[in-house]
């Protein structure tokens, strides 16, 4: 029996341009669906107001109108909205070199050669991150209760006092321990791969010329890994720019923490509590262009000190 003849070339060659549509259709399609959809309803909203007639009551008393950029002067001028951004640089401030550094120097010395434990202790240094964001703060508020705490129970009965760390400037040690606790794990193991990914003959030839750990590490991995270092300050930046959970958790915990203490917080606020969902949706819009201006302003100067200034 005779074989069926070959499809035209034609139609392979179109076949073979729309397969990379193909795969790219289902990501697509889940990035327009739950990120791009969103963001444009929110700011369909942010230029929306509600209109009261009367007292509000009945069903055509409420009704939806154009705003304008009204909401974003009201969010820009905001004194809560600013009074919050500038306690999350304070907080960033405190977590993002702290959290880095300790990431950097758990890499640096699980690369060390013949180093003991090395899987286990990647895997108990990597394990935090696991713990979700609500579960991590959760525990760490309760450590922070001197009335539940054992770490204030033992020190008790040493006949010393704990930190206040739920009150006053406290608050923003408690919240950076937590984010150091289960952020420092993953970029340790960013820099780390990192790290494996160098050539061995750098190290050999520096253990030749006489260089100890600390010079290698210092003068070799470090510049050689400045890449990971600047990635993971991106990430570190973005996150603590959105922090929500951890301050959230520990808001019952306290009565020194506001509903407006970080800014995504007041956007919680207006949205669930107040029912103002409109000027939620203009303030969270003025979250994300500030963050992505601050991203955009970072990567830009990163990419102008590598070309050297040019």
């Amino acid at each position: 029996m005779a074989s069926p003849p070959p499809p035209p070339r034609a139609l392979v060659r179109r076949r073979g341009s729309l397969a990379p549509y193909g795969f790219l259709g289902p990501a697509a399609l889940l990035f327009t669906l739950f990120f791009a959809l969103p963001i444009g309803f929110a700011v369909y909203l942010s230029l929306r107001a509600v209109k009261v007639k009367g007292l509000g009551l009945g069903s055509h008393a409420r009704t939806e109108v154009w705003a304008g950029l009204s909401n974003y002067s009201s969010a820009l001028a905001d004194s809560e909205l600013l009074a919050g951004s500038g306690r999350v640089l304070l907080y960033g401030a405190l977590l993002v070199p702290t959290m880095l550094g300790a990431a950097l120097f758990f890499a640096l010395l699980l690369d060390v050669p013949r180093v003991r434990f090395g899987a286990f202790s990647r895997l108990v240094i990597f394990l935090p991150y696991a713990v979700p964001g609500i579960v991590a703060s959760t525990l760490w508020g309760f450590l922070y209760l001197p009335q539940v705490s054992p770490g204030y129970y033992l020190l008790t009965q040493a006949g010393m006092s704990g930190p206040d760390l739920l009150h006053g400037n406290g608050l923003y040690l408690a919240m950076a321990n937590i984010a150091v606790w289960g952020g420092t794990g993953f970029n340790m193991i960013v820099i780390y791969t990192s790290l494996r990914a160098l050539p061995a003959e750098l190290y050999e030839a520096a253990r030749l010329d006489g260089c100890s750990e600390l010079q290698i590490a210092l003068r070799i991995k470090i510049p050689l890994v400045a890449p990971s270092l600047v990635l993971t300050f991106f990430f570190s930046m973005i996150a603590t720019l959105q922090v929500f959970a951890e301050p959230m958790t520990l808001k019952p915990l306290t009565n020194s923490m506001s509903s407006t203490w970080s800014p995504l917080m007041k956007v919680y606020r207006d949205a669930f509590v107040q029912g103002n969902i409109y000027s939620a949706a203009a303030t969270s819009v003025v979250i994300a262009a500030a963050t992505l201006l601050l991203s955009f302003g970072f990567l830009k100067l990163v990419n102008k000190r590598a070309n050297g200034g040019s």
